[in-house]
Order: structure tokens, then C-alpha cells, then sequence
């Protein structure tokens, strides 16, 4: 018995050596066959666009093969410029040195580039000086982003408008141009016109002061291609929709209208034609029309007099029940409303207006307004489930008879297929 048991035990014990060893070679083999420095090249490009520069910088260290990769034309196709002052920003900024690097090193391989900028007079200068250096580069998109005003506004129009021109002739098929709080002018416009408009699909530059009607007609006239376009109210005119709906023209995809008035009976909104906006939606019959109102309650008088083709409107400012019930009169093809503000007045006629004739409307959000909940339910019951996104503040709805706010949950979850909730004011 004794001798059975210690040869038992001699067993295990070779037993256990030998799959240790097999552990081993497995270990061994798995480590021979995952060797980093030699995965292939096309891998490690892949992760190299996910990691940030700085990263991305110190992983190029590691060895020849990852060095080699971080210097490939396809890594710095896309990038995004970070400036920010760290005394004024909490952001993160892109290195100096890495900056010039780039530059040196990259700058003909930049197709997709945009800056991110604070609201500091430095960090615009620092994008000016970066844009000018791109002489060998033919981009593609170009967005300036400011993540605070004032920011490139502040900078003298010259100096801005010398690196700019220098993308705008250097980049034959720019198709992407975000501009958006800069001081673009008519003739920088032209530039761009003249060596983009064959290739020129999307242009943003809401709040350009420099620029007047006759500088976005021309952009119209000669890009046939835009297919998305951005910019404020003032900049609109009958020429300018007849423009976009010429024969020549590519059907509109998108065009977002900023309507903003700062201070208040100081400026003057001119009226769009009925037969103009006809036009437009004939030629692009699908096109979002979006519409972003910052104004005071008498400066609404030009607007929702007629039909127009609107597809999303967002009232920043108080708006008043008269507005909104033309509102409901005027724009058809109404697919999202924001109301941010409208007073103590109950909107229980113009939201069920609005629903009568706003057969496309799938999204709706309130904020400080007032709403009897009766009114509400049967609103949400006309809409039916093809409210996607419905944003109510709780403060909005006011108990009547016929509903609480606790029987209201229900009843509207009930009409819209799905389990709804009013949004709460956080307590903190």
C-alpha cells in the first residue's frame, strides 16, 4: 500500500512538471509569435489614429518599425490643431514643438484640418501663423472652431485674411469650409470661389460680419456643388434662393438661417418673397431648412406672415403665443420645435394647431412656457407615436380637471407607444 502511494505521488509530481512545461513552451511560443515591434505596419496605423499626438509621439519611440509608421502620409491626412493659453484654458493644447514638427515634416500630407481655438487673442494668431505655413498643402476641409468668443475676431481683418487666402489658393478641391465668428470678407470669398468652386460642397459662416449679400451670391452663382450651407439672416436675400434653385445648381441638402438680433429695435429684419422660398423648395424639395431665432417679441413682425418650407425651428429667446400660432399656420413641413421661453400665457390652442397642420413633426421640446395638461395629452394624442423626441419640463405642464401630473405619465405614454416621463429641474 505504502509503495502504491509513493509511486502515485511520483506520477503526479511528473504529472504537474510536465504540463508546467508545456505552460512554458506555450508562454514562450505566444510571446515568439506576438513580437510588437513587428505587427504589421497597417495595425499599428490603425491604432495610431486613435491615440492623441502626444501619444502617438511617445509611442514612435518604442522602435523603428512604430517610428516608421508615425511618419506615414496616411497618419497626418486628419488633424486637429488644439491652441489654447493654459494661464486662461483648461483645455488641452497641441505641443509647439510637435506643432513645428508637422509643419516641417507633414504639412503636404494635411488634407482634413481643423483648429480648435480659445477665446484669446494668442491662440487665433497661433492658427494664422500655422494656416500661412500650409503652402504645399492641398486641404480638403478647413474648419476654424472657437470655443469662446471673441477669439479670430479680435485679430486684425488683414492678418486674418492674408492665411486664410494663402488655403484658399493653395487647396484646389476644398469641399468642406467652416468659418463660422471670423472676419472673412467679400473679397477672400472671391479667392475661394476662383480655385474652389468646382469641388466647394459645404460652407458654415454664421456670424461673419465682413460679409455681405453680394459675397454669398457669388459663392452660389459659381459653387454648383454646395450641397450644405450656414449663415445669418441678413446675408438671405431673393437672389440668393433664386441662385440655389438654377438649373445649374445641385439640389440643397441642408441650409440653417441664424436669426439674431442683439440689442433690441436696432435692427432692421427684411422680408423674403413667398415666390422665392417657391422656387428653393421646388428645386430641393427634400432640403432641411433650419431656422435658429435669438430675437426680443416686436422684432418677430417679418416672420411667419406666409408659408415658408421651415423643417426645424429653435426660439432662444422668449416668443410670444401670437408667433407661435402663426407658426403653426405657416410652416408645413415642420419636423422639430424648441421654444426655450414664451411668458404665463397657456399654449394649449397653438400646440394643438401645430399638430393639426404640422402632419411631419416628430420632435418637440418646451422650457419656461405653460401648458394645461389636457391641452398636452391631446396633443401628444393627435401626433401619435411619431413623436421620437419629446422634451417637456415638468414645470410646464399645469394640472386641470381632467389630468394630474402623476395620471398624465400614463395617459401620454399610453398615446406614444412607449414608457415617457416628464425632464425634472435638478435639485442641486
Amino acid at each position: 500500500m505504502k509503495r502504491g502511494g509513493r509511486d502515485s505521488d511520483c506520477n503526479s509530481s511528473e504529472e504537474g512538471t510536465a504540463e508546467k512545461s508545456k505552460k512554458l513552451r506555450t508562454t514562450n511560443e505566444h510571446s515568439q509569435t506576438c513580437d510588437w515591434g513587428n505587427l504589421l505596419q497597417d495595425i499599428i496605423l490603425q491604432v495610431f489614429k486613435y491615440l492623441p499626438l502626444l501619444d502617438r509621439a511617445h509611442a514612435s519611440q518604442v522602435c523603428r518599425n512604430w517610428n516608421q509608421v508615425f511618419h506615414m502620409p496616411d497618419l497626418w491626412r486628419c488633424f486637429e490643431f488644439e491652441l489654447n493659453q493654459p494661464a486662461t484654458s483648461y483645455l488641452k493644447a497641441t505641443h509647439p514643438e510637435l506643432i513645428k514638427q508637422i509643419i516641417k515634416r507633414h504639412s503636404n500630407h494635411l488634407q482634413y484640418v481643423s483648429f480648435k481655438v480659445d477665446s484669446s487673442k494668442e491662440s487665433a494668431e497661433a492658427a494664422c501663423d500655422i494656416l500661412s505655413q500650409l503652402v504645399n498643402c492641398s486641404l480638403k476641409t478647413l474648419g476654424l472652431i472657437s470655443t469662446a468668443r471673441p477669439s479670430f475676431m479680435d485679430l486684425p481683418k488683414s492678418h486674418f485674411i492674408s492665411a486664410l487666402t494663402v488655403v484658399f489658393v493653395n487647396s484646389k478641391s476644398l469641399s468642406s469650409l467652416k468659418i463660422d465668428d471670423t472676419p472673412v470678407d467679400d473679397p477672400s470669398l472671391k479667392v475661394l470661389v476662383a480655385n474652389n468652386s468646382d469641388t466647394l460642397k459645404l460652407l458654415k459662416m454664421s456670424s461673419c460680419p465682413h460679409v455681405s449679400p453680394a459675397g454669398i451670391l457669388c459663392v452660389a452663382d459659381q459653387c454648383h456643388g454646395l450641397r450644405e450651407l450656414a449663415l445669418n439672416y441678413h446675408l438671405l436675400s431673393d437672389e440668393l434662393l433664386l441662385a440655389l434653385s438654377s438649373e445649374k445648381h445641385v439640389r440643397l441638402e441642408h441650409l440653417r438661417i441664424d436669426v439674431v438680433s442683439e440689442n433690441p429695435g436696432q435692427t432692421h429684419f427684411h422680408t423674403i418673397q413667398k415666390s422665392s422660398w417657391d422656387a428653393f423648395i421646388r428645386h430641393s424639395p427634400k432640403v432641411n431648412l433650419v431656422m435658429y431665432f435669438f430675437l426680443y417679441e416686436e422684432e418677430f413682425d417679418p416672420f411667419f406672415r406666409y408659408e415658408i418650407p421651415a423643417t426645424h425651428l429653435y426660439f432662444g429667446r422668449s416668443v410670444s403665443k401670437d408667433v407661435l400660432g402663426r407658426v403653426g399656420m405657416t410652416c408645413p413641413r415642420l419636423v422639430e420645435l424648441v421654444v426655450c421661453a414664451n411668458g404665463l400665457r397657456p399654449l394649449d390652442e397653438e400646440l394643438i394647431r401645430i399638430a393639426e397642420r404640422c402632419k411631419n413633426l416628430s420632435a418637440i421640446g418646451l422650457g419656461e412656457c405653460e401648458v394645461s395638461c389636457s391641452a398636452f395629452v391631446e396633443f401628444v394624442k393627435m401626433c401619435g407615436g411619431r413623436l421620437s423626441q419629446l422634451s417637456i419640463m415638468e414645470e410646464v405642464l399645469i394640472p386641470d380637471q381632467k389630468y394630474s401630473l402623476e395620471q398624465i405619465h400614463w395617459e401620454v405614454s399610453k398615446h406614444l407607444g412607449r414608457v415617457w416621463f416628464p425632464d425634472m429641474m435638478p435639485t442641486w
